[in-house]
């Protein structure tokens, strides 16, 4: 096939997912075009068969804000006309999805298919807002076909846009290599020393992450474990946390190290990973932690509990519990047996449920499937 891919090209989770795919479909032989604003920061060797079509975005007097949309759609058009594209996978309803209906239109080809991942906040941020609303649902039912990477992202984009047309779920997997990690004892002691454990946090730093709490969470934590904590990411709330850390005398047991490329050599010295997010539609920075047998304490927010099994791959507890979470990591830094327990169920189910060489062929069915439908 020849498949368009469009996503954004930064260090969220949708456009690590959609470059990987793309990554793998060229890997299995299939044509694969990336458009979009810039090179996605995954796709950062030649690879055959990857192509990238970058969108120029007009600047002219006239608009305060540049038309993004517009100039996607337009090079949409373009790529799937001369590129002889079969079919356009979208990641994130806005503006994607409306973008890939307008370019649709505009080489008025029945024939030619659009398939729209929904990813998370496109549904329970943006899709909420009164000003984005109808125009999320429209790009929605417009799509030839539609994927949720979580059975709660699913049901909650059928409730709060009261979709008929079916959704089908497809997870993210793992976009990381499985093979048997590294420990990097160099890299580790750059920020533990040998009693201590590694406790990791990976996110876009926004709000909903809730990464003020991991400050309180860890200062309990210290009362009974020697712990250093990597945090990893950037965004709005950085800055609140160090200030959180400055007032608490923290600053030595936490490193702001920002947004990194290379999470695996992080991953490969961890011990344990947090996530307190208010809500996740499925959480694959949790998902690569346990694909390197890390037990993971999150929120049992949204997609996470498909995802986390409470109790077998680590613990899954009740948003803003800041005690409950300490008193998690408390026992399981406690019990080796546990944390050996954890981190070997953590692996397995990441492999068994969530490896690219599963996930990928039921994306290349779904297309299949679509493209065959009259």
């Amino acid at each position: 096939m020849k498949i368009g891919i469009t996503c954004y090209p930064t260090y969220g989770g949708s456009g690590v997912v959609a470059t990987e795919l793309g990554k793998k479909l060229a890997y299995f032989g299939h044509e694969v075009h990336f458009i979009s604003y810039a090179l996605p920061y995954r796709l950062n060797e030649f690879t055959s068969n990857i192509f990238f079509h970058e969108v120029e975005v007009l600047k002219y007097p006239l608009f305060e804000y540049p038309p993004y949309s517009l100039s996607l759609a337009s090079k949409m058009a373009e790529v799937i006309e001369f590129q002889k594209l079969d079919l356009l996978h979208v990641h994130y309803a806005i503006p994607h999805a409306t973008s890939a209906y307008l370019a649709k239109q505009l080489i008025n080809n029945d024939s030619f298919k659009i398939i729209t991942t929904l990813h998370g906040t496109d549904i329970t941020l943006l899709g909420n807002d009164p000003s984005f609303f109808k125009i999320t649902k429209f790009s929605i039912e417009k799509s030839d076909g539609v994927t949720a990477v979580s059975e709660f992202l699913k049901n909650e984009t059928q409730k709060v846009f009261d979709i008929t047309n079916p959704i089908q779920v497809i997870p993210n997997f793992v976009p990381l290599n499985l093979g048997e990690p590294e420990k990097l004892p160099d890299v580790r002691k750059r920020f533990a020393d040998d009693d201590e454990y590694i406790i990791s946090h990976i996110s876009n730093f926004r709000p909903l992450k809730r990464v003020t709490d991991i400050i309180p969470i860890i200062k309990k934590v210290l009362q009974k474990k020697n712990v250093k904590v990597l945090m990893i990411g950037d965004g709005p709330e950085r800055y609140k946390a160090e200030e959180l850390c400055r007032q608490d005398n923290l600053c030595d047991k936490f490193f702001f190290l920002g947004k990194q490329e290379n999470i695996h050599d992080l991953l490969c010295i961890t011990d344990l990973f947090l996530l307190p997010s208010e809500i996740e539609s499925f959480g694959l920075a949790v998902l690569e932690a346990m694909a390197f047998g890390i037990p993971c304490i999150t929120s049992n927010a949204g997609g996470l509990i498909e995802i986390n099994i409470d109790s077998q791959t680590g613990f899954t507890l009740p948003v803003g519990n800041i005690e409950a979470f300490a008193d998690s990591i408390i026992k399981l830094l406690s019990d080796d047996n546990l944390f050996i327990k954890m981190g070997k169920n953590a692996k397995e189910f990441a492999i068994k449920n969530f490896a690219c060489s599963k996930i990928v062929p039921e994306y290349v069915n779904y297309y299949n499937s679509v493209l065959n439908e009259k």
